[in-house]
Order: C-alpha cells, then sequence, then structure tokens
C-alpha cells in the first residue's frame, strides 16, 4: 500500500524533522532522503538534553529510534510530551508487538520497525503531515457543553481541560462526525494510520484506552462505547 503512495501525492508537505538516532549510517541515508523531498533535518547534539533540543527546535515530526546512547526512546518521549504535542513516529529493530504498545502508550503517533524502506517511511510521514494538515484547518467542534480544538488538540468542559496528543484528537475527531454511530476498528485504523500496515488491534485499544483516561479527568469517561465486535461510538454525555 505505501508502495504507491510516494509517487502519487496530490501534495507533498515540506517540514522540519527532527531525527533522534545514534547510528551514523542511518542518520546520514534518512537525512539524504528526508532532503530530497525538501525536508530540512535536525539531529541530536546532547544525548543528555534530547527533550529540550526538540522542545527548542520546534520541529514538525520527531522519528525517535528506541535504543539511545542514555534514557531509552520510551523515556525521552514521555519527557517530550510533558512541553509539546509534535508528531512521534518512532523507528525501532525491537520485537514489533510489546514496543508498539509501549511507544503508543508513552505517546508515539505511528511507529516502523527496521530495516525498512525509504519510501515506506516518506509516506507515513507525509501521511501524518497530512492529517496533521487538515487537523490545522479545521474549525473547533462544540457536542453537548464540551468543545474540542482540532489545533490545540485541547477539549474543554466546565470540568477542566484535557491536553490530547494528536493521535487522540485525531481519534475523537473521527468519532465525533461519526457521532452516536458505530465506527470499525478497521475504519479507524484505515482513517488514521493509512490502514494500518504497521498496527493492529491492540494498538488501537491502548490509544482508545488512553484517550478514555484523558477524558476522564473531564467527566466523559463513559462517552465513548465499545460495541464489542464491532467497533467504538461516542455518545452524549446524559446516554
Amino acid at each position: 500500500m505505501y508502495d504507491e503512495l510516494i509517487p502519487i501525492y496530490e501534495e507533498i508537505i515540506m517540514a522540519k524533522i527532527f531525527i533522534v538516532e545514534d547510528n551514523s549510517d542511518i542518520i546520514h541515508s534518512t537525512t539524504q532522503e528526508l532532503n530530497k523531498w525538501q525536508h530540512d533535518v535536525i539531529t541530536v547534539k546532547d544525548w543528555q538534553n534530547v527533550a529540550n533540543e526538540i522542545i527548542t527546535a520546534k520541529p514538525d515530526l520527531v522519528l525517535f529510534d528506541i535504543t539511545l546512547p542514555t534514557f531509552d526512546g520510551f523515556y525521552w518521549i514521555q519527557e517530550v510530551r510533558k512541553q509539546s504535542q509534535v508528531p512521534i513516529i518512532v523507528i525501532s529493530a525491537a520485537e514489533i508487538d510489546t514496543n508498539v504498545m509501549h511507544a503508543v502508550a508513552a505517546g508515539a503517533d505511528d511507529y516502523i520497525m527496521k530495516p525498512f524502506t525509504m519510501t515506506v517511511l516518506l509516506a507515513k510521514i507525509q501521511a501524518l503531515l497530512r492529517r496533521n494538515k487538515q487537523t490545522a484547518d479545521a474549525e473547533e467542534i462544540m457536542w453537548d457543553h464540551n468543545l474540542f480544538n482540532p489545533l490545540t488538540n485541547i477539549l474543554t468542559n466546565e470540568n477542566g481541560t484535557a491536553q490530547l496528543t494528536p493521535t487522540e484528537g485525531a481519534m475523537l475527531q473521527v468519532l465525533l462526525s461519526h457521532r452516536n454511530k458505530t465506527v470499525s476498528k478497521e475504519q479507524l485504523l484505515q482513517w488514521l494510520w493509512q490502514g494500518g500496515k504497521y498496527l493492529n488491534e491492540n494498538t488501537l485499544n491502548v490509544n482508545i484506552s488512553r484517550l478514555r483516561t484523558k477524558l476522564s479527568t473531564i467527566g466523559l469517561r463513559q462517552c465513548i462505547h465499545t460495541e464489542r465486535g464491532l467497533g467504538y461510538r461516542l455518545v452524549e454525555n446524559n446516554e
């Protein structure tokens, strides 16, 4: 699927991409390919200060390896998420199922395994950048007594404010656009991750669980119903 995407992009979105990787060969090859597509690339200078370097650089997207010279990628993703909602793609040679869920729980938006082709990586980058651009262009959404801002991924109501990650915000948008209707897991994977070629239902379940946890902080724990064997449905507060 991804091999077909690169040649037919409707729009190439140029971006500033931060690479958190310590393998010089991977850095060199990835940087070369990204530069061909007019992306600016930034790399880590101080391995004791990764999160602050990312926050200071204000990239449009971060590529995160898992095995790093200091703390692992999961740690640094969590540190970044304390201050930024920048889209994150995890790149790792580790076994996929366990690490996908760990990465998603830490705050990653997508995942790719080594060895990978540049075509696949570029497709994932463009899909995530395009999704975020569409989100940024969207208007605020009001439902019941809740207000969701797709640009900031902030959800507010009388009980307070919940800061969502880009993926959590995108999931909420999909559910909101199909309010009171069941959205299948397959549809969510397709809309959010271009079919989920490197993801599975367990990863989606982790994302839903994380979104519910955020919603529960402002009294909305019960607004996402699980339709067993089918998918998920967003309902009004009083249903």
